[in-house]
């Protein structure tokens, strides 16, 4: 585990055995599960797609927190649930919408079992992308039509030249 230190929080990137890392961190009293969630950081379509699990807990006595890191491919995900109770949802969800495998059997959360594909997952098609296509603007005003563009709009709260001077035009 390669351990750093930023805001407070000390990030430990796992590297091989994230169960043995987990059960020392739980060892050294880091016995509060806080959250257990992934970054699906594959791009769509790439062979060997990869995700980053996060697994955040915290000391009760210290209030020091821990964050583990690690990257997962095709292999299975050594569950931590039996360190964290809490972790067993979490990674029910992993499971469902990332589609990242644990070594433990996990039940659907929120999907039908005839649900196909991994919501979260950014090879994931988005059903309103299919019935409607995305228009491909990125600012007003960009596709010549009478809508003004945003940089050229003034800030909110800011009147208008039709309420009359500025008070800093007024003074001046």
């Amino acid at each position: 585990m390669i351990p750093k230190t930023a805001f407070g929080q000390t990030i430990l990137h796992v590297e091989s055995d994230w169960l043995a890392a987990a059960t020392q961190v739980h060892g050294e009293g880091f016995v509060m599960f806080d959250w257990l969630g992934a970054e699906d950081a594959g791009r769509p379509g790439a062979a060997g797609t990869t995700h980053a699990v996060f697994l955040h807990v915290i000391n009760p006595d210290t209030r020091e927190r821990r964050m583990l890191r690690t990257e997962v491919g095709d292999e299975p995900l050594p569950s931590v649930a039996h360190l964290w109770a809490g972790a067993a949802w979490h990674e029910r969800e992993l499971a469902e919408m990332f589609g990242i495998r644990l070594d433990v059997p996990a039940e659907h959360l929120l999907l039908p079992d005839s649900f196909e594909g991994h919501p979260l997952r950014k090879d994931f098609v988005l059903a309103s992308r299919v019935v409607r296509p995305w228009p491909g603007r990125l600012e007003p005003g960009e596709d010549n039509t009478s809508a003004p563009s945003r940089r050229r709009t003034a800030p909110p709260g800011v009147p208008d030249p039709s309420w009359g001077p500025r008070r800093e035009e007024e003074d001046a």
